[in-house]
């Protein structure tokens, strides 16, 4: 790679790590979607208020439920009384769910829920309806409890909230227990004016043994809204309730989190949960401990070529060409010789019959078969000239001698 292509490159690398490093420093911009869920502290979640129950409830029990109002309300123990709690943008029940919510409350309990619909079948049997004005430009809304109990505080709403009211309800078991105040279409936002609005957003509904809470502004009981001073309206809101145990309903929220991928119903089954996070980690277990015991290939190494039994052949072959038995001959009584000297330790300068007979005892060689090639070696070594019949026969009484 030449300079200036390093230069280059160094150059793309500054720049990338730069907007890298400018991302993460970046403040996130703020989330304003509506979530209302427990555990969520955007400005329109229920964090705080959810942390605030025990102390708006003490000594009872606060119980999260995050599986549907049916399957809740169906196994739990009705032998006692309760309240039941309900804060999203909107709250669309099916006829199922609003039957066990009504039949719930019909057996002593309470139910407070805040959203802006209250769904087709609940409005239906409780005979209320709800009506929404949208403007383009958010305008300031006042909202107010009527109890005197409670101070005569208007609490203002600046964003994220529309003009959402009850336009009707049923007298004979409806009890309003506060106001929204709002703009109307010309006129100026002034508890005085006569150009000023004030319809119900917070009612309670008597139903059977119990009671249902309705509250059209969902919105004063988020974060937002909490910190910023309306956190004795939630508090005087849920006065209203008795003094029990409370189920916040942790599964109609718009911002609950849903699970789309198609492990869902695996997720969602103990057995079958379970099941795949052992076979994950069986999985896991078998890849650490055959990455281990794998062995690297070995690289083929071809061995050395014995040159030395090429280089006998070529010497044999010399020997062979010119006929030079004598030479040869001599050769090979040396090398054998040279063989007694060094595995047996024998002295070979002059072969005796004590040299034969020592050879025998410790080459284990029959005493005849060592006499007849000792006597041979010395035939051998006086006669002059040779033949070639002479090299066959002694190479073949050393090979016999050697096996």
């Amino acid at each position: 790679m030449d300079k200036r292509s390093k230069i280059i490159l160094w150059l793309f690398l500054a720049v990338l790590v730069g907007i890298i490093v400018t991302e993460v420093v970046r403040p996130k911009p703020l989330n304003w979607r509506p979530s209302y869920t427990s555990s969520d502290k955007i400005p329109f979640g229920c964090y705080v208020l959810f942390h605030e129950l025990p102390n708006l409830f003490p000594e009872q029990k606060i119980h999260t439920t995050s599986e549907s109002l049916y399957n809740m309300l169906a196994k739990r123990d009705s032998s006692t009384t309760s309240n039941y709690l309900l804060i999203n943008d909107f709250l669309d029940l099916d006829k199922q769910e609003a039957f066990k919510l009504l039949q719930y409350v019909h057996d002593g309990n309470d139910t407070f829920i805040a959203a802006s619909s209250f769904g087709t079948y609940l409005a239906d049997t409780l005979n209320i309806e709800v009506e929404t004005q949208y403007s383009i430009k958010e305008d300031t809304m006042l909202i107010h409890l009527t109890n005197n109990s409670f101070s005569k505080q208007n609490y203002p709403l600046k964003r994220g909230v529309y003009n959402t009211h009850f336009s009707s309800v049923d007298t004979l078991n409806t009890t309003v227990l506060g106001y929204i105040n709002f703009k109307s279409e010309q006129g100026t936002l002034s508890s005085e004016s006569n150009k000023m609005t004030m319809s119900p957003n917070f009612v309670k509904v008597r139903f059977g043994k119990g009671h249902f809470y309705l509250n059209t502004t969902p919105q004063a009981f988020t974060n937002y809204y909490m910190l910023r001073g309306n956190k004795d309206y939630a508090a005087n809101a849920f006065a209203y309730l008795k003094d029990l145990d409370v189920y916040w309903d942790n599964y109609k929220k718009s911002g609950r989190i849903v699970i789309d991928s198609p492990m869902r119903f695996i997720l969602n089954q103990v057995s079958l949960r379970w099941a795949y996070y052992l076979g994950m980690l069986g999985l896991l277990i078998f890849i650490i401990f055959k990455a281990k015991r794998e062995q690297r290939i070995i690289p083929v190494i071809t061995p050395l070529d014995n040159s030395s039994i090429e280089f006998a052949k070529t010497v044999g072959g010399l020997y062979y060409e010119h006929r030079d038995y004598t030479d040869l001959i001599h050769k090979k009584i040396n090398f054998f010789l040279e063989h007694i000297r060094s595995q047996y330790q024998l002295n070979t300068e002059s072969i005796k019959e004590k040299t034969a007979m020592d050879l025998a005892a410790k080459s284990g060689k029959p005493l005849l078969e060592v006499k007849e090639l000792l006597d041979l070696i010395v035939h051998l070594n006086n006669k002059k000239h040779h033949s070639e019949q002479d090299v066959v026969q002694l190479n073949k009484k050393i090979n016999q001698f050697k096996k």
